[in-house]
């Protein structure tokens, strides 16, 4: 039988934090006590700071990304080029695109990709909407911007079909060898997808 050692307050923080992904039940312990020793300048601004999350945080109407306003903050930028849609996975691999700096364009965010042994259909990502803007005709061209995984390329093939009767023009990020990477050290699926991938000099 385990001992407790903490009130259950300071238990339901660590229960809490467990939650997240990455955190084990030890990590999440040095998080819980790094919080609790430095309450003043640390776990009051973060509670703080998540209490004004809840009320403020808001899913775009228009792209599904996450902002205190929606449409959100990319959507309502005239500088974008609404020409190009890029649809992602989840609102971590817009963060990712945003960071490199390379999208001028606008987003789709799909909310996940299709996995039947999940129980995850069509119905249950934000496909719908995604037609819908190509439908619009502003869209010229859709990224696919989806994981290079059995999902994502499942996801990617049913998009594309889906998005044929709109006449968009639809692409994939390209796939292969990384930039500073050495053949010895790739997978196999990554080689056969850069051989694939090949283009002229």
């Amino acid at each position: 039988m385990t001992r407790k050692v903490s009130g259950p307050e300071i238990e339901r923080v660590i229960q809490l934090l467990g939650r997240l992904p990455g955190l084990g039940p030890r990590s999440a312990r040095k998080a819980a006590l790094a919080l609790i020793k430095r309450r003043n300048d640390l776990l009051v601004p973060l509670a703080e700071a998540l209490t004004d999350a809840v009320a403020k945080i808001v899913e775009c109407s228009n792209c599904g990304n996450l902002d205190t306003v929606s449409p959100c903050s990319i959507c309502q930028d005239p500088r974008r080029d609404r020409s190009l849609i890029v649809a992602v996975e989840e609102v971590g691999d817009l963060w990712a695109l945003e960071r490199a700096g390379v999208v001028s364009g606008l987003y789709h965010v799909l909310g996940g990709h299709l996995s039947p042994l999940d129980g995850i259909g069509p119905d249950r990502l934000n496909i719908a909407k995604l037609i819908e803007r190509a439908a619009e005709g502003e869209a010229k061209e859709i990224v696919l911007a989806l994981n290079a995984t059995v999902e994502g390329q499942s996801t990617a093939h049913y998009l594309t079909e889906q998005l044929a009767p709109t006449g968009i023009v639809v692409s994939r990020l390209a796939q292969g060898v990384p930039v500073g990477g050495e053949l010895d050290y790739l997978d196999e699926g990554t080689l056969a997808a850069a051989i694939k991938s090949r283009r002229r000099m």
